[in-house]
């Protein structure tokens, strides 16, 4: 039974760790509930990208790699909050977490969002598909660096 004191965080934990636990072919051995957590995290938040991509390219009409940035600052930024809050339950001072994360997501930005996204685009592919593409690279590394180098030691909640 939950207790009263349970926050949003320790409930979302535990759905994602009950989730895990139910994965066939013995996944459970080897898929974290933090990696359920970050996808699910992290899908809502890409979806703000998009959304806002398409705002400022498609609507707005900014040119595609101020669009790229600016949806991508956002979505990250919400990304890091949420993660941190909800999937890694870091309570380790924020500042040196937001510089390391900074560091990772430049990387990331100029590796595979404006390396991986802009230059499919150049190359011909439609741009929400190139974001697409880059999307799914960008994932396995952020979630890589996010657990063992912005969040490393953060508390590991049991299973179910």
């Amino acid at each position: 039974m939950e207790q009263l004191t349970d926050s949003v965080a320790d409930r979302f934990s535990r759905w994602c760790a009950a989730v895990v636990a139910r994965l066939p072919w013995g996944l459970a051995r080897y898929v974290p509930a933090t990696f359920l957590g970050f996808a699910l995290i992290n899908s809502f938040t890409f979806g703000v990208d998009l959304v806002l991509l398409t705002v400022l390219h498609g609507a707005v009409g900014l040119p595609i790699w101020l669009s790229i940035t600016l949806a991508y600052i956002a979505a990250f930024g919400l990304s890091f909050l949420l993660n941190r809050t909800f999937n890694f339950h870091s309570h380790a001072p924020v500042g040196r977490q937001a510089a390391v994360y900074a560091v990772v997501v430049l990387i990331n930005y100029l590796a595979f969002i404006l390396g991986v996204g802009s230059g499919l685009t150049a190359l011909g592919l439609e741009y929400h598909l190139a974001r697409l593409v880059a999307g799914a690279c960008e994932g396995v590394y952020m979630y890589c660096a996010l657990r063992w180098i912005v969040f490393r030691g953060a508390p590991v909640l049991s299973k179910v």
